[in-house]
This record gives structure tokens, sequence and C-alpha cells, in this order.
């Protein structure tokens, strides 16, 4: 049986473009896609803080250092400079391979500087 996990997390990115004449997708600057080890051209889940839209892309590469989310295509309609969003992948995992497994998870602060990592989310309390 496989068991579909969250595999990484970027938390809190600023989306720095909306690029509504582009074949579409999200560029995210490649620094953050390695730290993430979110692979160019894997499907991503798009989580808008701001307006609550939920969309689904691929990651594109951005260069490296810009700090940019760029949100291109169709997509660019859900989502505007400005807005928080939380970009997640998954992967289907075997069974044998969930003890161990552990997402990467990358928070953001402004200026989408990182503000720290982690391979666990925090329980949450009542």
């Amino acid at each position: 049986m496989q068991t579909i996990m969250l595999k990484a997390k970027l938390h809190m990115a600023r989306v720095t473009h909306a690029v509504l004449n582009y074949e579409g997708s999200c560029a995210i600057d490649g620094d953050l896609l390695d730290m993430a080890g979110i692979r160019e051209n894997e499907q991503i889940q798009i989580y808008n803080v701001e307006n609550g839209e939920r969309f689904t892309t691929y990651a594109i590469r951005g260069e490296e250092g810009s700090k940019m989310i760029s949100i291109n295509g169709a997509a660019a309609h859900l989502a505007s400079p400005g807005h928080r969003v939380i970009i997640c992948s998954y992967a289907h995992y075997a069974e044998a391979e969930l003890d161990n497994h552990q997402p990467a998870l990358v928070y953001l602060q402004e200026g989408n500087v990182v503000s720290h990592t982690s391979n666990a989310i925090p329980v949450q309390l009542a």
C-alpha cells in the first residue's frame, strides 16, 4: 500500500509576482527549491492565506537569491503580489518508509528570508 504524505513545505512565502501572460506554473527562488527539496516541474499545491484560494500547479526554478515567488498563468487570478502563501509538495510512500518519513519544512519571514527549518510540525494544542 502507498500513502500520500507531505514531502516539503515553504511556509508563509510572499508572492512577489503574478504574471497572467505566462505559460503557467510557479517560479520559486532556486535556493528555496533546493532547501525544501522541491524539484523543477514537480507538482505543488499552493494555499493562499489571504483569500483562501487553493490550487495545483508545478514548480519552475527562479533565479537563485532572488527571493522570487511568481504565480503565473491562470493562477495569477488567484494570488497577488504581497499575498502570503503556503507551498506544499506531496509524495507517495510505501508502508515501510512511513516510520522514518520526515518532511522538509522551510519557514519564511518578510522578504522570503528563511527564518528556520524543521522536519516536524508541532502538535496543535486545544
